[in-house]
């Protein structure tokens, strides 16, 4: 999609916080697929890499409350697994994660999309191909979409279970 900054342009400009909802089962990133499978073959899960990590730890340093919330199914598939093997170093950075059991979250109003909301002010929507592979994003500044996407969060949020207890 034309025009939309890269996410270090967005969180550079962020001040309070950064959330971020997933509820895919699994994505077919090209940048992840070498950890994937190192991972595979029984390597540890090192999915957010060294810049991701360093961006968390710069924002989080600066005041910005960085939260990542999912929505899986259970049994979670292998790809899942993945990303809760690699996600405590998310935490050692200084995001807070949570996980939510899809079957939770069915009385829940979601948006068809995961995406960051930033400031509760600009939702950077993530668009994927029906086999996980990246498709874009797009920005959203209207009030409704950000109003929705802040009370999803939240929602998610408030039934999801921390990483640390999480189990898969």
């Amino acid at each position: 999609m034309p025009n939309v900054p890269s996410f270090a342009e967005l969180i550079a400009d962020c001040h309070r916080s950064a959330v971020h909802l997933e509820m895919r089962d699994a994505y077919g990133v090209e940048d992840e697929a070498d950890d994937f499978a190192a991972w595979k073959r029984g390597e540890p899960s090192v999915w957010a890499g060294p810049e991701w990590l360093d961006l968390v730890r710069r924002t989080v340093g600066r005041g910005v409350a960085m939260r990542r919330a999912r929505v899986v199914s259970q049994p979670v598939t292998e790809y899942i697994r993945y990303e809760h093997a690699g996600t405590g170093l998310n935490v050692e950075a200084g995001e807070s994660v949570r996980w939510l059991p899809r079957r939770l979250a069915s009385d829940l109003a979601l948006p068809g999309n995961d995406y960051w909301l930033f400031d509760d002010r600009l939702v950077r929507f993530g668009h994927f191909t029906g086999d996980g592979a990246s498709a874009g994003h797009e920005l959203n500044h209207e009030p409704a979409v950000i109003k929705l996407c802040a009370s999803a969060f939240e929602a998610v949020w408030e039934r999801g279970t921390p990483h640390e207890e999480f189990t898969v």
